[in-house]
């Protein structure tokens, strides 16, 4: 028995290996609902992973220009993936759009840039999910260092983003 199990034990991690990896091919929306302050990953609309976070430290309405500590809404995608950030790790959203850019235009400002949803700053880890009784960022999406690194292996550059009021 013993010999029949430890034979088939490679198979068995191989399995759980690639069905691990089929769920993170199958993320295909990222949904962050600025109100309530979650972050939820979709597939095939339905939620598989849901996070509370920290955004802008002035919240409310659409980005409008750089500096306005605003997180954008709209539709979007991960258009980067950064594991050097400044912040335990970073996908960058792919604001600002071409509306975005003609708003800003129009107001003679310029719209920003680097939004993107990340860790906690490196060294600063330990504050955990503290880091959640106030809105902190320049407009990014935070959550725990431990959090972006599910959201790391699980969204892919190209995956939609939908951010809502």
């Amino acid at each position: 028995m013993d010999i029949f199990l430890t034979a088939r034990w490679p198979l068995f991690v191989a399995l759980l290996v690639a069905a691990s990896l089929v769920q993170a091919a199958e993320v295909d929306r990222v949904l962050i609902e600025k109100s309530a302050r979650r972050l939820v990953l979709l597939q095939r609309d339905r939620p598989i992973r849901v996070y509370t976070v920290a955004l802008g430290g002035d919240p409310i309405g659409h980005k409008q220009r750089e500096g306005d500590e605003r997180t954008p809404e709209g539709l979007y995608e991960i258009d980067a993936r950064n594991p050097d950030s400044a912040y335990h790790l970073a996908l960058r959203i792919s604001y600002p759009n071409a509306q975005d850019r003609a708003r800003a235009a129009t107001a003679g400002v310029d719209p920003g840039g680097m939004t993107m949803i990340h860790g906690i700053r490196n060294g600063l880890g330990w504050i955990g999910g503290l880091h959640r009784f106030f809105d902190w960022t320049d407009g990014c999406i935070a959550v725990t260092n431990p959090e972006m690194d599910e959201i790391w292996d699980l969204v892919q550059v190209g995956t939609p983003v939908e951010i809502r009021p």
